[in-house]
């Protein structure tokens, strides 16, 4: 067997060879004897079965397990010479050459390997920035936006027409072609003008009306509502005014603080303006981190290291950008790329520079997570996903289900250890 290893990068291989007919057919004899212990054939004992009944009985099976067999070995002995171990492999060996003649096969084997990345000094990437400030009159503005929010409705002493903001305390009932819906009741529901809780237009048409009058309010509902039945319907509603509250007043003083400081005997106005001014503080930081400081410091990164990359991860992520630029394009437009092979090799080119800075991200921060011991666990990755559907009002379990079936658990826990690794770094350059 005639095998030459070729390393073209640090992170791409490939193993050429010419595989004789009798290491094949030695492959056969070999399989068939092993098989001739342990097949059951109609007839013989197990164990007893002649291999020349075994090659009759499998044929061509045999002769596909032998090539595949020597290809093994190729790979083996390639991989031997090149002084690479089997962990060290991305993806699974790519087979781009396997051309069959008389009396040999002449095979090509594209490897691909985790790139060495020597990091450097990371800390030079990093920008310097300042920690944001936040003035007093906006912590002040915090306090009193929370302490609202602790503020009970009271009801408006003057019968006055209602406005945004005013909570309408309401009897209603939905009709549909004149005739009362389901779902479409309620008797003493609170409905805070402006909050968009209603179907669009609803509240609107409550501006303006006082306490203990009754109206009809026209409204459409939207075209992808829920229910079927009532998708893109025009309804009416009786709805009688019940009462109007306003939020009452609230003392910003030091019971207040222990409300939202439970637990803490110490708890002040003081301490809460503190504590609160240190959630803002993190709040802006965050901001700035998102939207600024972390792109601009993976950019810098991936502008400043310089390593291979195995090209089949380079395909794999031109291909998800062409079928996401196909599911754009028109069934045209699909056809002609469909039919001139060069047209789609252009389409592929245009996505290649963007491709590649992206799987280059992706292996910097894989290194610099395992350089400072970042890691993201499944009991965190779960946390976060059901916290996350919480606030989107979905339920928890079913959507780390949906994830799961999707194959996008591995790209969250990604995107949360580079997160993690930015932050981290970012955290070391905050000048106070």
């Amino acid at each position: 067997m005639d095998i030459k290893s070729n390393k073209i990068n640090g992170a791409n291989a490939e193993i050429t060879a010419t595989i004789s007919t009798d290491e094949v057919s030695a492959n056969v004899e070999k399989i068939a004897k092993q098989l001739s212990k342990t097949a059951n054939v109609q007839g013989f004992r197990k164990g007893k079965v002649p291999v020349a009944v075994i090659k009759q009985q499998y044929g061509q099976k045999l002769v596909e397990d032998a090539e595949s067999e020597s290809l093994r070995q190729v790979l083996n002995q390639g991989l031997d010479e090149l002084g690479i171990k089997n962990e060290e492999l991305i993806g699974e060996p790519t087979i781009s050459k396997f051309d069959k003649s008389d009396d040999k096969i002449e095979v090509a084997i594209k490897i691909a390997t985790r790139p060495a990345i020597e990091l450097g000094d990371v800390d030079a990437c990093t920008p310097d920035f300042k920690k944001p400030e936040i003035k007093d009159k906006d912590v002040t503005a915090r306090i009193k936006e929370l302490a609202e929010g602790q503020a009970p409705l009271e009801s408006v002493k003057r019968n006055r027409k209602m406005k945004e903001g005013d909570t309408a305390v309401i009897d209603f009932e939905g009709f549909l072609d004149g005739e009362a819906f389901d779902g479409g009741a309620a008797q003493g529901h609170e409905l805070l003008l402006g909050s968009g809780q209603f179907i669009p237009g609803f509240e609107d048409q409550l501006i303006g009306v006082k306490r203990d009058e009754e109206v009809e309010i026209n409204v459409t509902f939207p075209e992808n509502y829920g229910s079927d039945k009532l998708a893109g319907k025009p309804v009416m509603f009786k709805v009688k005014v019940n009462d109007i509250k306003v939020k009452g007043e609230v003392e910003i003083d030091d019971e207040l603080a222990k409300k939202f400081l439970p637990g803490d005997e110490e708890a002040n106005l003081e301490k809460l303006t503190s504590e609160v001014k240190k959630a803002m503080e993190q709040e802006e930081l965050g901001k700035l981190y998102n939207e600024e400081l972390k792109p601009k410091l993976l950019e810098k990164l991936v502008d400043s290291l310089n390593f291979d990359l195995p090209d089949f991860v380079v395909e794999q992520e031109i291909d998800m950008a062409v079928n996401k630029k196909a599911r754009e394009m028109s069934e045209d437009e699909i056809n002609e790329l469909r039919e001139n092979a060069d047209k789609l090799k252009e389409l592929r080119e245009t996505f290649r520079d963007e491709a590649a800075r992206s799987v280059k991200a992706t292996f910097i921060i894989d290194a610099l997570a395992q350089d400072m011991g970042v890691s993201v666990n499944e009991q965190e990755l779960m946390q976060t996903i059901y916290f996350e559907a919480m606030q989107m009002g979905q339920d928890p379990q079913k959507v780390y289900e949906q994830y799961k079936e999707a194959g996008y658990l591995p790209a969250v826990q990604m995107s949360m250890v580079e997160d993690r690794v930015l932050t981290t770094l970012l955290n070391k350059k905050i000048e106070e």
